[in-house]
């Protein structure tokens, strides 16, 4: 029986024992700081594996900036927080599967990784722009400033400042950005799935480095496009007389990804007036632009079989084809012979050749709206300007209908106002999908003299939780209002004509929050325990902590997700958790009887988790274990 770690899993040690599969003998043993061994990288043997000649000296193509090396170090690291369900806050909590989670999305990310590793199908954010506003993520591998001086050598030797010039950019400003950006993507890659997306919305402040950050992380052969949207008509008062209208949508795949879907194709200009067996047809031109002079042999005359007009050759843009393959078309009534001899002959392009009834995506999003209309969308939902410049539903949409099937999970960690949540349930609602969204946003706190702030939203996260309520009971109600039908067709229909009911639409939403562990102070990682502390942990859990920041505590740890449904009973005098039909049973109650354990046992969880306090004697924990071994013997058992 092991003691669950409350903790996010240590990426350190699971990126050595990933080289340790590939390269086994790249990996030793080295001291753990404790008297104890681990495993560690030999990183000159490493060096040697990945290259017929070992690098010297520090020359190498790279990206870097201060303070990369302390972000990947940062998000390998684990977390102690936790996440708090809070079912007041929730809509439809016993039955939604989608997530909002309130917190530095950072920690959060370290906490979704077991429990949704691999899972998540699309990744949209619209992280901060880096224009110069207060940066908010504060996250503990940040210099100060002049820590950050003395490692850019903006001193010489004596200590005196060296005088550059330092415009338009500050080089720690871009670098706080990216080693803000590149700890969440590092994390949030190993979310997708082996197929998955990530679409980020960026501006050109930081185009070039987001695209070079996700070439470090996904890959540069990962890269899928950089789409372009513009985001306003009106030109933007610029000292430069420059109006930037417009910004991006950077794109990147998992190695599985294979296309978008595409937009549906126009077969409006296709027709069969010559009831041709081939099916409907189009025009198509049958010259390329070339001379006569540079291709010869397709500069020569064509003369119909049937009339006998003969049909000369530009010599500016001669025949696409040489004699003998047009000859072939002719032959198999591929071309198209105007009366007139002074016009071109046109060769027929049939429906059924396009191989597809979809055009590919344009990278030019010119049918989606703009930031007005986002900003519409929200405050039409809430009767006032509460919120500027959202994203548009239109924008996320697209990305959402290219890339994901009805049952997947998108992930959105800079959620804002919950545009990708709204986004969401409205494709629902249109194609009966059942995608599940997970929004992550931080708790920041809305400007005391702002409208939203007056309304009573006192965080972005309130403003985001009501914006989904509002929204989705907008959807219901559309949604019920098309399915009715009139009086009149009501009372025609049998009863076994009658229209059967469209799917439930999901518009709920659980809510968590990041807490600190629900461990007290005397809580140490496994390796930190020693015979002295022993005194210390009569109650390992903090006061304040329910039943249900325990359960859900050990579902991450656990790696299940958060979303499937739970209930709970009462056991002679004990209260027990069941997750998803028998996933994992629960009991955190004390003096917990062996009546308790014995019914819990009987119906062979695949997981078991008790209270370390719930056994006041050795013998207890003794008779715990050999209950399940005679009653369940594949039963995981842990103890908090």
């Amino acid at each position: 029986m092991d003691k669950l770690r409350m903790e996010s899993p240590d990426m350190v040690q699971g990126n050595v024992e990933k080289i340790a599969a590939l390269f086994p003998n790249c990996v030793t043993e080295g001291p753990d700081g404790h008297g104890g061994l681990k495993k560690a990288v030999d990183f000159d043997k490493l060096r040697q594996m990945l290259s017929g000649d070992v690098l010297e000296g520090d020359e190498a193509y790279e990206f870097t900036w201060v303070g990369k090396k302390a972000a990947m170090v940062e998000a390998n690291k684990p977390t102690r927080q936790t996440l708090r369900p809070c079912p007041e806050e929730s809509k439809n909590w016993d039955t939604t599967e989608n997530l909002y989670i309130e917190g530095d999305n950072l920690q959060v990310l370290k906490l979704l990784q077991e429990s949704y590793l691999g899972k998540v199908k699309m990744i949209y954010i619209d992280p901060p722009y880096n224009t110069g506003h207060d940066f908010i993520y504060n996250d503990h591998f940040e210099m100060d400033k002049d820590e950050y001086e003395q490692q850019t050598s903006m001193f010489d030797e004596e200590g005196n400042r060296n005088f550059t010039e330092n415009t338009d950019s500050n080089p720690r400003f871009h670098s706080d950005w990216c080693s803000m950006m590149y700890s969440r993507l590092m994390l949030a890659r190993n979310l997708l799935t082996e197929d998955g997306l990530l679409f980020c919305s960026i501006d050109d402040n930081e185009l070039r480095n987001a695209r070079c950050i996700c070439d470090e992380v996904f890959g540069e052969s990962q890269f899928l496009a950089t789409f372009v949207w513009k985001r306003r008509t009106s030109s933007a008062m610029d000292k430069s007389k420059c109006s930037n209208d417009h910004e991006y949508v950077v794109a990147y795949k998992m190695p599985a990804f294979k296309m978008l879907r595409g937009t549906n194709k126009d077969y409006r200009g296709y027709s069969n007036p010559d009831n041709d067996p081939r099916g409907p047809w189009t025009m198509g031109d049958l010259t390329v632009g070339m001379t006569g002079d540079m291709r010869p042999n397709q500069y020569y005359n064509i003369t119909d079989p049937k009339t006998g007009i003969v049909y000369k050759p530009n010599y500016n843009r001669v025949w696409s084809y040489i004699p003998e393959a047009m000859e072939q078309l002719i032959r198999e009534d591929r071309i198209v012979f105007p009366d007139d001899p002074n016009k071109r002959p046109m060769k027929k392009r049939f429906a059924f050749e396009l191989g597809s009834d979809t055009n590919p995506q344009s990278t030019w999003l010119d049918k989606v709206g703009l930031n007005t209309e986002g900003t519409k969308q929200i405050n039409d939902l809430f009767g006032k300007g509460l919120f500027s410049y959202c994203k548009p539903l239109s924008l996320i949409k697209v990305f959402i209908d290219q890339t994901t099937s009805k049952n997947d999970i998108i992930l959105d960690f800079f959620s804002g106002s919950a545009t990708t949540a709204h986004a969401v349930m409205q494709l629902n609602a249109e194609d009966g999908g059942h995608r599940k969204f997970i929004m992550v946003q931080l708790p920041e706190a809305c400007d005391e003299k702002s409208e939203a702030y007056k309304a009573g939203y006192k965080t972005i996260c309130d403003i985001g939780k009501e914006r989904i309520r509002r929204a989705g009971a907008k959807i219901e109600a559309e949604l019920a209002a098309k399915s009715a039908p009139a009086d009149s067709e009501q009372l025609s229909l049998t009863d076994a004509q009658q229209p059967t009911e469209t799917p439930k639409l999901d518009t709920g939403f659980r809510v968590f929050k990041l807490d600190d562990s629900n461990m007290r102070d005397v809580y140490f990682a496994p390796d930190d325990y020693n015979q002295d502390m022993l005194s210390m942990m009569e109650s390992n859990i903090k006061p304040d902590r329910t039943a249900l920041d325990l359960l859900f505590g050990c579902l991450l740890e656990w790696g299940l997700p958060l979303s499937t449904p739970y209930h709970s009973e009462t056991i002679d005098g004990c209260t027990v958790h069941t997750y998803n039909d028998g996933d994992l049973i629960a009991c955190f109650d004390e003096n917990i009887p062996r009546s308790v354990v014995e019914t819990i046992a009987r119906r062979q969880p695949l997981r078991a988790v008790f209270r370390d306090a719930g056994f006041t004697t050795s013998p207890e924990k003794i008779n715990l274990t050999e209950v399940f071994k005679l009653l369940a013997p594949d039963t995981r058992i842990k103890v908090i």
